[in-house]
C-alpha cells in the first residue's frame, strides 16, 4: 500500500498524532527518529539507514557519546541561563521544560545515567552551584560572561565609592563641628564679691553695666558710674576688635564648598592612576580557576608574557607547563615580610618595593619603595595591588 498524500486525511491524522512527546522507548537517538508504537520502532530498526548508523557508531562509540553529552549539557545550561538566570531552581523543573522539546537529546544517550549524576557533575565542573535538600537537588547558574563580570565589578566599585563618600562627608561634618567648638568664645565665669558696709548710714549702689557690684558712699556713686561706663566702653571696643579679627580669620579660612572641591579633585587624581588591568611579566600569581582541573587549581605560576592587557602566558612552577590564562583566572601572591614585590596598580604602579609588614585587619601591607623619585618612602598598598617578584 502506498504512502498517503500530504493533504489526505490519513496524512493529516498521522501528523496530528506525531505532535508532542512520544514514548522514549520508541525513540532512536542515532537516527533522531520518534516512532509511535512498537511495530514502527521494529520496522525502523530493520531499516537499512538505521543499520548504517549503527555501523558508524560501532567504529567509535565514545565519539558519539561525547557528542550527545556536549549537546545535552549545552542545551540544558542554555535553557537554565535564559529561562531562570542566576535564580536557584529545582533541577527537575528545568529538566521537564527541556524534554518538552520534541527533538531534544535524550539522557540515555549521554554519559550520565540519571539527572542527579548530571547535577553533581555540573557542581564539580563549576558551571552551577548545587545543593541537596529534602525536596531534591537545586541548581543555580553561575554567570561567567565577561560583560556581566565587568558590570558586577563596576557596581561593587560604585557601592564602595558611595560608602567612601558617606564616610568622607561624616568626617567633614565632624571637622566643621570641632572647628566651631574651638572657635567659639568662652565666656568667663562671673566673680561674686561680698557686700560690705562700714557704717549703717552708707548706701549700696549697683552698677548694672559693669561686670561686678560696687559698694561705696553715695558721694562717690557718680564717679563709680563714670568709671563703670568707661570700663563698659572699653570692653565693647575690645569685643568689636576681637569679632573683627575673627571675621578676618574666617575669611582667610577656606569655605566648605572649596574644601569639598579639593577633596573631590584629590579623589579624581587618585582614581585616574588606577586601571582595571594589572598583569605584569616576571611576577608570581596563583591559579584560582577550577576549569583546568585539580592539577593546576591553587598552584603558583610565573607570568612569562602579557597579551592584550587582560591575558597572560604563565609557566607553572611545579610542573613547568605553560598555560594561557585570563586575568580573572589568577590572583596576586603575598610573600613573607622582607621579600621584594612589584606594585601593579595605583599611584606607584610598576615600582619595585620591599614588603615590611602585613595589616590583616585592613587587607593591606606596608611597602618600602626601592625605585623612583620617592625611593625609601613607606606606603600602604592593598593586597590586590602588588605581587611577589619571580
Amino acid at each position: 500500500m502506498g504512502k498517503a498524500d500530504f493533504l489526505s486525511p490519513k496524512a493529516i491524522a498521522n501528523r496530528i498524532k506525531s505532535k508532542g512527546l512520544q514514548k522514549l522507548r520508541w525513540y532512536c537517538q542515532m537516527c533522531q527518529k520518534q516512532c509511535r508504537d512498537e511495530n514502527g520502532f521494529k520496522c525502523h530498526c530493520m531499516a537499512e539507514s538505521h543499520q548504517r548508523q549503527l555501523l558508524l557508531a560501532s567504529e567509535d562509540p565514545n565519539k558519539f557519546m561525547d557528542y550527545f553529552s556536549d549537546e545535552f549539557k549545552n542545551d540544558f545550561i542554555e535553557l537554565l541561563s535564559r529561562r531562570f538566570g542566576t535564580k536557584r531552581v529545582h533541577n527537575n523543573i528545568i529538566y521537564n521544560e527541556y524534554i518538552s522539546h520534541r527533538e531534544h537529546v535524550h539522557m540515555n544517550s549521554t554519559q550520565w545515567e540519571t539527572l542527579t549524576d548530571f547535577t553533581k557533575w555540573l557542581g564539580r565542573e563549576g558551571f552551577c552551584k548545587v545543593d541537596e535538600t529534602p525536596k531534591g537537588w537545586y541548581v543555580q547558574y553561575i554567570d561567567r560572561d565577561p560583560e556581566t563580570i565587568r558590570r558586577q565589578e563596576e557596581q561593587a566599585r560604585k557601592k564602595k565609592q558611595d560608602l567612601d563618600d558617606e564616610e568622607r562627608s561624616a568626617k567633614f561634618i565632624e571637622e566643621q563641628v570641632r572647628r566651631g567648638r574651638d572657635g567659639k568664645l568662652i565666656e568667663e565665669n562671673p566673680v561674686f564679691t561680698e557686700l560690705k558696709r562700714e557704717s549703717e548710714e552708707e548706701k549700696v549702689a549697683f552698677n548694672m553695666g559693669a561686670s561686678s557690684s560696687v559698694a561705696g558712699p553715695s558721694k562717690s556713686s557718680s564717679a563709680l558710674g563714670t568709671s563703670a561706663l568707661k570700663a563698659a566702653a572699653a570692653a565693647s571696643s575690645t569685643k568689636r576688635k576681637d569679632t573683627s579679627s575673627d571675621t578676618r580669620s574666617e575669611k582667610k579660612k577656606k569655605s566648605a564648598l572649596e574644601e569639598i572641591m579639593e577633596m573631590e579633585e584629590k579623589k579624581r587624581k587618585k582614581q585616574s592612576v588606577r586601571t582595571d588591568y594589572w598583569l605584569q611579566p616576571n611576577i608570581v600569581v596563583k591559579v584560582v580557576t577550577k576549569r583546568l582541573g585539580e592539577k593546576y587549581h591553587k598552584k603558583k605560576a610565573v607570568i612569562m608574557e602579557v597579551r592584550d592587557k587582560y591575558g597572560a602566558v604563565v609557566k607553572m612552577i611545579d610542573s613547568g607547563d605553560k598555560l594561557k590564562l585570563d586575568q580573572n583566572h589568577v590572583e596576586t601572591v603575598i610573600p613573607a615580610p622582607g621579600k621584594r614585590v612589584l606594585i601593579l596598580n595605583g599611584p606607584h604602579r610598576d615600582t619595585e618595593a620591599l614588603l615590611e609588614g602585613i595589616d590583616e585587619k585592613n587587607f593591606s601591607a606596608t611597602l618600602a619603595l626601592e625605585s623612583g623619585q620617592q625611593k625609601g618612602k613607606r606606603v600602604d598598598v592593598a593586597y590586590e595591588d602588588f605581587s611577589k617578584l619571580a
